[in-house]
């Protein structure tokens, strides 16, 4: 059998061919464009690769071109890590040497070797792969508008307090596009002292506020003209102007977190699994889809439902050593499927009842807040596996059902 290991890099990429002895068949250094994926290819084809036996290829990374053309056919992809890919050094040479040529040898070998020990990239759809993408630019583009959110009202604390006063009352405060067109009308506490009623109402109205107008204009006009400290009014026109600049940026994040929201809307309850994963409490379109990314659509990906439950990161984990043992959160996992399932258990409270008594035992029993949320989502992905599996909606009273004791 033949393994190949790629070390890739921006431009160029070293390839390297091993048999099952170890011994090294051929290598190459190809560049990263359509002329180089053809040679890699062509080697490949050159040592036995087909449609029925594909070689095994291990490389650093899951996301490129070039591992969009390895992908083609039934050929397996190894995405080894790179701390892992430097441990497997150290077993070939402990002089420390280091060249991409080496690398991609030490990939090619560790397939060889240990390939039974790694996953290879799952087999997901188009569609299921696009809403991946999709997913996961919204809640980067989320995580980028709340951090520039966070800048600007650290700005605001140093100059402009009586902002931060009139929106404290609005939902997503700064992120509003009341208060950024507010902002943008005034961006000094001197020039907002001045607005007019009107131009308040006016404000209001471009923003796409429908009612409540006057009385939320009024409320604007006494906060602006109460009594606040002010900075030295060259120093505060100056905050003025950086305050703008901060605000194009924030502005920007909001639109493109709307336009991402609503391509995970559009594209998402195309996909098969959509109905199934929709029928949890606490999953809507946004977190659904999150959970899809993640996951995938790959039912052979995870083996059972600890494996899942794992790369969650929602299991604990125990590390025993002699007479101690202890037993604490995973720390190595996928933040952003872990994040995800913080969210959809809070919202699952409200959702389920079964939920809810679920977390207040867990709280009863000693858990924080925190760790019962943890156990919520372990038990709910659980679900979510068997569901996907069997090809099942979620049951309130399958998924929790009454004791006896609560019954009575």
């Amino acid at each position: 059998m033949i393994y190949c290991g790629i070390d890739w890099a921006e431009r160029t990429h070293d390839v390297a061919l091993v048999d099952d002895t170890g011994q090294l068949l051929a290598k190459r250094h190809i560049t990263d464009d359509a002329a180089g994926y053809k040679l890699l290819l062509e080697l490949l084809s050159e040592y036995g690769d087909s449609e029925e036996n594909p070689i095994p290829v291990a490389i650093e990374t899951c996301r490129g071109l070039l591992v969009a053309i390895l992908r083609t056919g039934k050929r397996k992809v190894f995405a080894i890590n790179p701390m892992a890919a430097a441990r497997y050094r150290d077993r070939h040479s402990v002089s420390r040497k280091k060249s991409d040529a080496g690398d991609a040898l030490v990939l090619a070998n560790i397939l060889r070797t240990d390939m039974h020990a790694h996953r290879p990239l799952p087999d997901d759809s188009d569609l299921g792969r696009a809403i991946a993408v999709l997913a996961r630019a919204q809640q980067d583009s989320l995580w980028n508008r709340q951090q520039l959110a966070n800048q600007l009202r650290s700005l605001l604390r140093e100059y402009y307090p009586a902002a931060l006063e009139a929106f404290a009352t609005w939902a997503n405060g700064l992120c509003r596009p009341e208060a950024r067109e507010l902002l943008k009308a005034a961006p000094t506490p001197a020039r907002a002292a001045r607005l007019t009623r009107t131009q308040l109402q006016a404000a209001l109205k471009r923003a796409g506020r429908k009612r409540g107008i006057e009385a939320e204009a009024e409320r604007l006009r006494d906060v602006f003209r109460a009594d606040w400290a002010h900075q030295p009014p060259l120093v505060e026109e100056a905050l003025g102007k950086q305050m703008l600049a901060l605000l194009i940026q924030l502005e920007a994040a909001c639109t493109a977190a709307d336009q991402l929201a609503e391509a995970v809307e559009e594209a998402f309850p195309q996909h098969p699994d959509a109905e199934i994963m929709l029928s949890f409490p606490g999953l809507g379109i946004q977190l659904a889809a999150r959970i899809l990314a993640e996951i995938g659509d790959d039912r052979t990906r995870f083996a059972d439902a600890r494996g899942l439950k794992a790369y969650a990161g929602s299991s604990p984990i125990t590390r025993a050593s002699g007479k101690k043992s202890s037993i604490t959160r995973r720390w190595v996992k996928n933040d952003r499927l872990n994040h995800t399932g913080y969210l959809w258990a809070f919202a699952s409270l409200r959702a389920s009842a079964g939920a809810n008594a679920h977390y207040r035992r867990r709280r009863e029993v000693g858990d924080w807040h925190a760790a019962a949320q943890r156990n919520l989502f372990n038990r709910m992905i659980g679900q979510l596996f068997h569901c996907l599996q069997h090809r099942k909606l979620f049951e309130e009273h399958t998924a929790f059902p009454i004791t006896i004791t609560a019954a009575a």
